[in-house]
């Protein structure tokens, strides 16, 4: 039984592996091949992997993981200013910082469950994003926003209009205009940086994988399943969920750097509370405590953010033009209710049919359509091996 389940892992492993690389070209009929998009969609599902780490296997929904998506993109650009361009070390010390503030939010979150921990988790988002955008100004720049400058050459230049970068100066790294992002020499941009930030997707399905299939994983299922019949049984079940909360504000934390490292600005509007809702949609939408599920949901949305969004009359008139002008015109006008600035009345719209037909999200109409075939498969099976009657 353990060889059966370990052989699914790996095929499910290298299957999603595959998927991922080949993104470029499997997403290319659909007009969804070009970098900034595939990029989003790797780094949001490193974020969904690791908001389902909490909320799909311990069933603790958190509003605030909006605040170290923030805390991973203001690290990274001040590990650009002050260190190096080399995306390295920033991602590494958003990381920790990130699992450091999750560690401090979590220790006062998780005093409390259900609904009281999920307005929590909010306040503290909401919090640092005030922070962020007017207290911390000499440290976020406000709302204008964290970005790389040149070099700084006056010693009295502030080190919000110049950038220092020691290490590049140290090895004599130093670039005219504007400093572009990299991985040892290997431009963050384009199909460059999708592909490095699949392989930390990549890599963080795996983790999210193994974490599920141990018994630290199972004891967060346990968690979610009965937590107080655990607590009378004398486990203590908080650093169990503080493990899993700091975990989970790792990635998030992760995503946030390579944010910055594709684009290198931080704003404070990353931190909004918009941004922790959204998660949670991914999440739902791709069937909670599944691995694939939120990856599935982070590039529906994404995919409907980029594309459904710039949709406008002209396309829509192009895409009824086979109609009676009459009827062109009015579904035209229909149509346009949810394209262009209206494309969260379809996000809304499918939320709403997925999450009343499909209650288990995408994944669980997956598994739906796989039984059907497999029934079928079954029953003829079944047919050719039952005995023909004689002649």
């Amino acid at each position: 039984m353990q060889n059966k389940t370990a052989l699914k892992d790996i095929t499910l492993f290298v299957g999603f592996a595959a998927v991922v690389l080949c993104l470029p070209i499997i997403l290319e009929p659909i007009g969804a091949n070009y970098p900034d998009l595939l990029q989003k969609i790797a780094i949001f599902g490193i974020f969904a992997i690791g908001f389902n780490i909490l909320f799909g296997l311990t069933g603790y929904l958190s509003f605030g993981h909006a605040a170290f998506i923030g805390v991973g993109s203001y690290m990274t650009l001040w590990s650009f200013k002050l260190l190096t361009m080399n995306v390295v070390p920033a991602i590494l010390f958003s990381v920790i910082l990130a699992g450091l503030f999750a560690y401090l939010i979590g220790y006062v979150s998780l005093r409390r469950s259900g609904i009281y921990f999920s307005i929590l988790t909010l306040a503290f988002a909401q919090m640092c994003y005030s922070l962020a955008y007017s207290v911390l100004t000499p440290i976020t720049n406000g709302e204008t926003g964290l970005q790389t400058r040149a070099i700084r050459t006056n010693p009295e230049t502030s080190l919000l209009d110049a950038d220092l970068r020691i290490i590049d100066q140290a090895f004599g790294v130093l670039e005219n205009g504007v400093p572009t992002t990299n991985f040892f020499g290997m431009a963050m941009s384009g199909y460059t940086g999708f592909y490095f930030c699949a392989v930390l997707l990549i890599i963080c399905f795996f983790i999210a994988q193994r974490l599920t299939r141990s018994n630290f994983g199972m004891m967060l299922k346990a968690i979610k399943s009965n937590q107080n019949r655990l607590n009378y049984t004398g486990i203590h079940t908080r650093p169990y969920l503080i493990a899993a909360f700091v975990i989970s504000g790792m990635y998030a934390g992760l995503a946030g750097s390579l944010m910055a490292a594709t684009d290198p600005i931080a704003g404070a509007e990353r931190m909004q509370w918009t941004a922790s809702g959204e998660v949670v949609l991914m999440t739902i939408l791709g069937g909670v405590g599944t691995l694939v599920g939120p990856v599935l949901g982070a590039g529906l949305i994404k995919y409907a953010e980029q594309k459904v969004s710039s949709w406008n009359e002209g396309i829509l008139e192009s895409f009824f033009s086979f109609l009676p002008e009459t009827l062109q015109h009015l579904m035209t006008n229909i149509g346009s209710l949810f394209v262009g600035e209206g494309w969260h009345t379809t996000l809304g719209l499918m939320f709403m049919i997925i999450v009343i037909f499909l209650p288990g999200g995408i994944m669980e109409g997956i598994q739906r359509i796989t039984n059907i075939f497999r029934r079928k498969s079954n029953k003829d099976a079944k047919g050719a091996s039952a005995p023909q009657p004689a002649e």
